[in-house]
C-alpha cells in the first residue's frame, strides 16, 4: 500500500534512541506519522526489515529516504529552529561534537548495559560485563560535568539546542539503569531541567501509545 501520507514517518520504541528523535518533533513543534514497534525489533517485528534492513531504532523515512541515525536525524529535525546551533555561532563545532559524542562515547556503554540486564536471556547476562561499562560511562560523563561546571544552563549557545536532547538522553537513560549514581550534581540538575520540559513529558506521553 503506497504511503501517502506526506508527513515522515519515525519509527520507535518506548524510551529508545530513538526517544531523542520523538522528543526533538515535540520540541521542533514538527508533525510525524509515528509508528510504536515492540523491542528489540530484530527479535519482535519482523516486517520492520523491509523498512530498515538494519532492524535498529530509530527509524525516520521522509521523501523516500531512510535515515537510521538518532543524532542525524535531530540535526535535520532541529534545522531551521531555535534547536539547531547554526554555523555562524561561536559554539557551532561545539554543538557538533556533542552531537557525535552522545553516540559514539555515551550511549554505546549504556547499549552494553542494557543488553546484558534486559535483553539477553538470563543465563547469558554478564553482572561484570554490566559493572565495567557502568565505570566506562562514568569516566566519559565526566565531560558533561565539566562543560557544566561554570555554572551554565544549558550545554552550548546560551539555550536549549539538540545538543540537550542528544546528551540528556543518555544521562536520562543512565538513571533507568541505575548508572545516574555515576553522574555528577551539575549534570543531575541540568537532566532535570530537561526532563522536566514540556517537551520531554509530551514525548513519553505520546509513546504510550
Amino acid at each position: 500500500m503506497t504511503h501517502k501520507d506526506s508527513r515522515p514517518i519515525l519509527y520507535h520504541c518506548p524510551d529508545a534512541r530513538s526517544l531523542r528523535c520523538l522528543w526533538a518533533v515535540e520540541e521542533a513543534g514538527i508533525d510525524v506519522d509515528l509508528r510504536l514497534l515492540k523491542f528489540p525489533p530484530r527479535a519482535f517485528e519482523p516486517d520492520y526489515r523491509a523498512i530498515n534492513p538494519l532492524m535498529t531504532i530509530p527509524g525516520w523515512v521522509e521523501d523516500g529516504r531512510l535515515m537510521t541515525e538518532s543524532a542525524a536525524i535531530c540535526e535535520r529535525i532541529a534545522e531551521g529552529t531555535p534547536l539547531e546551533v547554526r554555523r555562524d555561532e561561536a559554539d557551532y563545532w561545539d554543538a557538533r561534537n556533542w552531537l557525535h559524542r552522545s553516540d559514539a562515547t555515551l550511549t554505546f556503554p549504556l547499549a552494553i548495559m542494557i543488553r546484558y540486564t534486559r535483553v539477553e536471556p538470563e543465563e547469558r547476562r554478564l553482572a561484570q560485563a554490566v559493572a565495567d561499562y557502568k565505570a566506562f560511562f562514568g569516566g566519559r560523563a565526566k565531560s558533561i560535568e565539566a562543560a557544566l561546571a561554570d555554572g551554565r544552563e544549558w550545554l552550548v549557545s546560551g539555550r536549549f539546542t539538540t545538543a540537550d536532547i542528544v546528551i540528556g538522553y543518555a544521562a536520562f537513560l543512565a538513571t533507568t539503569l541505575g548508572a545516574d549514581d555515576v553522574l555528577g550534581e551539575a549534570t543531575k540538575d541540568w537532566l532535570g531541567r530537561c526532563t522536566a520540559r514540556d517537551g520531554f513529558k509530551r514525548a513519553r506521553e505520546r509513546q504510550k501509545g
